[in-house]
């Protein structure tokens, strides 16, 4: 009996030698098959949201009106599983419209309060701004102290985009994508944007009437430093206003195109610094921004009247909106159609060298 059972287990401990054996030796194949590196790579990346977004992409993501077939070319386009390169074109665009189409399956109270949310964090870049701004007009002269203040003008935008706040310029591009695709329609887009707008203004409007009020009394700044930072903004004509207010409006669009493109926090980071960066030091007009740049005027200052504060909101609200659209969401939107097309010439030049080829 002992034979017999020390004989098994040594059968036992042979058989799981051979295994251990197998398996290492699969792991070995694996390790060196480039498809099996594929395989691999996406299966990690499904801890990445941004990645998950278009390697999961389902048939309900995609409106009802597109072919199963055209659903099928969207999905082998939108395809991205490198992470040792870069998103695909398609892949960031795929990705914005399903985050879009999940911002508009949101409450009304949860867009409401991520956009007030926005607009008091959007508010920091002017309290920091201005504060710089009343300590360097000391020492240089006004326009240069102005200038280089302004290079502070990320600081409200890091915060709100990494932390995901909902904020109109940086949205608008965004939300509009699922309406170009047929799968929202334009009244619910222009409601959204009417609660994202709401929130953001109400936001920024009571982060005027407390941080800066409270930014006087501390002596960071005067009433003097507050109207000229207004003239700043309104000493133009309407018509330049809106110019820079489009311009500004197509670079916060790159800007979230560029975001969703990165893989990582850090890139993120500085792809929104140099953006928003360049925006604050060309002094380009942002609604959200420049409405508590100008409420601020409107309530502490001597030189803007609610009129003036009015038609500037305006002005630069559909600017903001114009050049995120037009410039970037249509744009990007008819490239990605032209990709779409292309995939599905090459598919049928590859079905109808299938059939030469069988007769």
């Amino acid at each position: 009996m002992s034979t017999t059972s020390h004989s098994s287990q040594d059968d036992d401990a042979s058989d799981h030698h051979k295994k251990d054996n197998m398996a290492h030796s699969h792991t070995l194949q694996h390790s060196h098959s480039p498809e099996d590196d594929d395989i691999d790579i996406h299966t990690h990346s499904l801890a990445d949201d941004h990645i998950k977004a278009t390697e999961d992409l389902d048939n309900d993501d995609l409106p009802e009106e597109i072919s199963d077939e055209d659903k099928e070319t969207i999905k082998k386009v939108a395809g991205d599983d490198n992470l040792s390169q870069a998103k695909s074109y398609a892949s960031i665009l795929v990705e914005q419209v399903i985050h879009a189409k999940e911002t508009f399956e949101r409450s009304l109270g949860s867009l409401f309060t991520s956009a007030f949310t926005a607009g008091l964090e959007i508010g920091i870049s002017f309290f920091v701004i201005l504060s710089a701004f009343a300590l360097l007009n000391d020492v240089l002269p006004s326009r240069y102290a102005m200038v280089l203040s302004s290079l502070l003008y990320p600081i409200g935008f890091i915060i709100v985009v990494i932390g995901q706040s909902l904020l109109f310029t940086e949205q608008t591009s965004l939300l509009s994508l699922p309406v170009l695709n047929k799968i929202e329609p334009l009244h619910k887009l222009l409601r959204l944007w009417g609660i994202v707008i709401a929130g953001n203004i109400v936001g920024g409007c009571l982060f005027a009437a407390l941080m800066i009020g409270l930014g006087l009394h501390m002596h960071l700044f005067t009433d003097h430093a507050i109207d000229a930072y207004a003239e700043h903004i309104l000493g133009f004509e309407w018509w330049v206003i809106f110019g820079s207010a489009v311009l500004a409006g197509w670079m916060m669009g790159v800007a979230a195109w560029l975001v969703t493109s990165a893989r990582d926090t850090l890139s993120r980071i500085v792809l929104v610094s140099i953006i928003t960066g360049s925006i604050g030091f060309l002094g380009l007009h942002h609604s959200i921004v420049g409405n508590i740049e100008v409420f601020s005027a409107l309530l502490y200052g001597n030189t803007v009247s609610l009129w003036h504060y009015l038609i500037f909101l305006i002005i630069v609200l559909v600017g903001n909106t114009v050049g995120g659209v037009v410039f970037v969401a249509v744009l990007k939107n008819r490239t990605f159609l032209f990709e779409i097309e292309r995939v599905k010439e090459q598919a049928a030049e590859a079905r109808a060298e299938v059939d030469r080829r069988r007769f």
